[in-house]
């Protein structure tokens, strides 16, 4: 998608902090980090939202590397939080499905309806 700031990142016309790079996923850094450890994970290939038809495979693929960036980031033996936004009340800013992988700190226990 040519105005997706996510998909320039993949295609490396704007710079980032990769944690981990596939042919299908990319992981990078959030410029504006809600906790020590604030990773994106992406698909490559755009798509708008969890709402998308998203084919199987690429969500499985998707999910299966929270793990291994949870591991890259030190993060993994004592926890960590995925979140995934979903439209205007879901709060998704960039309309590419991202997941968001925080951690490096105890997280509250509900971010409320306004985090």
């Amino acid at each position: 998608m040519e105005d997706c700031i996510f998909c320039k990142i993949a295609a490396r016309e704007i710079p980032a902090t990769v944690i981990y790079e596939d042919d299908d996923v990319l992981a990078f850094e959030d410029l504006n980090p809600q906790t020590p450890v604030h990773v994106l994970l992406i698909p490559k290939q755009h798509y708008h939202s969890l709402s998308d038809d998203i084919p199987p495979e690429v969500l499985g693929k998707l999910f299966a590397r929270v793990r291994t960036v949870a591991e890259l980031m030190g993060v993994d033996e004592r926890g960590y939080r995925v979140i995934v936004n979903k439209g205007d009340d879901g709060r998704q800013t960039v309309f590419h499905l991202h997941i968001h992988i925080l951690g490096g700190a105890t997280m509250p226990i509900s971010m409320g309806p306004a985090d």
